[in-house]
């Protein structure tokens, strides 16, 4: 989601430590906030392959994690651009969930409180950069051939409705 795999600690303004990078999501003291897109185009949209847990190596929407003193739609539009090379115009948001892994003890593992958004391409070209290993334009209707998770298929599926209904440009 978007950092490297071993961040340094960093003192905040405020004299908070905080763990940046991806040092800090696997087992978290508290859950992270990140942002993702559905970016339509058309019958279109765009899926990255994870280069990191979780998720590693699975299909899924574009996106990552919200650093501090950035707001959602910075976030979203930064991690966008960095992992599939596309400037979007945000929409209106799709869904906010959670997604908690657990590992085999019952330990939480990983737990990301995910705002996705609605988007549609402004510019840029679609490639792979940062922590994903490939970005792809899918045809809606056949994601079925990129082993979504049930979750990531229903937040797209959403995403196609609202997409009906969302006129403008930027919000």
């Amino acid at each position: 989601m978007g950092v490297n795999d071993h961040g340094p600690a960093h003192v905040s303004d405020t004299g908070n430590t905080a763990v940046t990078g991806r040092a800090g999501r696997e087992f978290p003291e508290r859950p992270i906030v990140g942002v993702g897109a559905v970016i339509l185009d058309g019958p279109r949209v765009v899926l990255v392959r994870r280069r990191f847990e979780p998720l590693k190596g699975r299909w899924s929407l574009p996106g990552g994690a919200v650093e501090v003193g950035e707001t959602l739609e910075s976030a979203l539009t930064r991690e966008l651009a960095e992992e599939t090379g596309l400037h979007v115009d945000v929409g209106p948001v799709i869904e906010v969930f959670d997604r908690i892994t657990r590992d085999e003890e019952g330990r939480v593992r990983y737990h990301f409180v995910l705002v996705d958004y609605l988007c549609r391409p402004a510019s840029g070209d679609l490639q792979a950069g940062s922590d994903v290993d490939a970005a792809i334009w899918a045809n809606v209707a056949a994601l079925a051939d990129h082993d979504l998770t049930d979750k990531t298929m229903t937040v797209i599926a959403q995403g196609v409705r609202l997409s009906g209904d969302w006129t403008g440009g930027p919000r």
